[in-house]
C-alpha cells in the first residue's frame, strides 16, 4: 500500500535540510562558489499546479542585462530524485560554466516532489524554455545558443524537456547542445535490475532515497506510465528524438552507479542515431560525486571534469576552433576524449585524477 503523502512530505522535508547542510558544507571549500547575481520568478503555464518557478542567474563578469553583448546561456536544473535539491546546489559547475565560457546560467528551482509529482518538474522545466523563448534579448541571451546541463533527476530533464517541449508543436527555441551528468533515462527497468547493474553495490545510492524518490515522483503509482517519454527519455520513439533533440549530446556517466548501464544504452543510442555525442565515464566515483560535502577543499577530479565539458560546449557555442581565453587558467589539461563505446570503453579509460 503507497505511503500517505503527508508522511512523504515529512519524510522530504527531514532529508531536505540534511541535504542543505551537506551542500553548504560542500560550497565552504575554497574557491568558494558565488551566489547568484539575482532571481527571478515566473509562472507556470503548463502544470494542473499553477504557481511560481524561481530562476537563479549566475552570470560571468561584466554581465549586464543592457549590454550590446549576447551571452550563451545553459538552462540547469539540479538533481535529488525530483525531490531534494535546491537551484544553488551546482554552483560550481554554473562558475565554470561562467569563468569558461563566457556564458549565462540559468539554474531552475522546478517544483519538487512529493507536494509536486511527475509530470510537474518536466513541466515546470519545459516553461522556463518557453519564457527565454519570448524574454531571452531582455536578458542580454543569444536566442540561437541555448544549451541544457542537469545533474541526476536533472540529467533525465536534459532529454525529458526537450520531448515534451517539442510536443507542444509551437514555436520554441532550439537547442544548441545538451550536458547531462549521470542522467536516469529509462523507469521501465525496476530498482532492482538497475541495482543489480553496479559493479561496486557498497557505492550505490541508498535504498532509503531511492524508494523516496520513486514513491515521491511516481504518484499516483496505478496511474504514471513508467514508458511514459517524459519520464524515461529511453522510450521515446526515433523520429520525435531526432527532431526533438539538438545534434550535440554531452553525457557524463559515473563508473560505480546503478544508472551508468542505462546511460551507457542511451549514449550508445543516440550515437547510432547520428547525433554528436561526446561522453566520459568518470572512473573511480559514485553517483554525485561532484556535490560531496568537503568543507576543506574542492574536488579536483570534478573541476576537471567540468573543465573537460565547457571545453566541449565552447566548440558548440563558439565554433570548433574556439580555444579557452588567454586569461583563463586552469590546471588540468583540456584533451579531447573521443566518444566512448561499448567496443571502446576499455580504451577509453583513463587513470583516475587523484583528490
Amino acid at each position: 500500500m503507497p505511503r500517505p503523502r503527508w508522511a512523504l512530505s515529512l519524510e522530504a522535508n527531514f532529508w531536505r535540510n540534511a541535504m542543505a547542510a551537506g551542500m553548504y558544507l560542500h560550497k565552504c571549500a575554497s574557491p568558494v562558489p558565488p551566489e547568484p547575481k539575482f532571481t527571478i520568478s515566473i509562472p507556470s503555464t503548463l502544470s494542473k499546479f499553477l504557481g511560481k518557478i524561481p530562476l537563479s542567474f549566475y552570470v560571468p563578469d561584466g554581465y549586464t542585462r543592457t549590454s550590446d553583448t549576447k551571452y550563451p546561456v545553459l538552462v540547469n536544473y539540479h538533481g535529488g530524485g525530483f525531490t531534494l535539491g535546491t537551484a544553488s546546489d551546482d554552483a560550481r559547475w554554473c562558475a565554470t560554466v561562467n569563468t569558461l565560457l563566457n556564458a549565462v546560467v540559468i539554474s531552475v528551482d522546478y517544483r519538487l516532489a512529493p507536494e509536486y509529482p511527475f509530470p510537474t518538474a518536466v513541466e515546470d522545466g519545459t516553461d522556463v524554455l518557453l519564457w527565454l523563448h519570448t524574454h531571452a534579448t531582455e536578458y542580454a541571451i543569444d536566442p540561437a545558443r541555448i544549451g541544457l546541463s542537469g545533474f541526476s533527476a536533472g540529467g533525465n530533464m536534459c532529454f525529458s524537456v526537450p520531448l515534451r517541449l517539442f510536443s507542444l508543436q509551437q514555436p520554441t527555441p532550439r537547442l544548441a547542445a545538451i550536458a547531462a551528468f549521470y542522467p536516469s533515462t529509462d523507469f521501465t527497468s525496476p530498482r532492482e535490475a538497475r541495482r543489480a547493474t553496479n559493479i561496486r553495490p557498497d557505492k550505490e545510492l541508498p535504498k532509503v532515497f531511492t524508494d523516496l524518490f520513486d514513491a515521491s515522483y511516481l504518484w499516483p503509482p496505478k496511474e504514471v506510465r513508467m514508458e511514459n517519454p517524459f519520464l524515461s527519455p529511453a522510450m521515446a520513439g526515433d523520429a520525435d528524438i531526432h527532431k526533438a533533440l539538438p545534434k550535440n549530446v554531452l553525457i557524463v556517466l559515473c563508473e560505480w552507479d546503478e544508472l551508468r548501464a542505462e546511460g551507457e544504452r542511451w549514449r550508445d543510442r543516440l550515437t547510432k542515431l547520428g547525433l554528436n555525442v561526446w561522453s566520459e565515464l568518470v572512473l573511480g566515483v559514485a553517483h554525485g560525486w561532484d556535490k560531496a560535502p568537503n568543507p576543506v577543499w574542492e574536488d579536483r577530479k570534478a573541476k576537471e571534469v567540468y573543465e573537460r565539458v565547457c571545453k566541449q560546449l565552447g566548440k558548440v557555442f563558439y565554433g570548433p576552433d574556439w580555444k579557452l581565453p588567454l586569461d583563463v587558467k586552469v590546471k588540468s589539461e583540456l584533451k579531447d576524449i573521443p566518444v566512448v563505446t561499448a567496443s571502446t570503453q576499455e580504451k577509453a579509460r583513463v587513470k583516475p585524477v587523484p583528490v
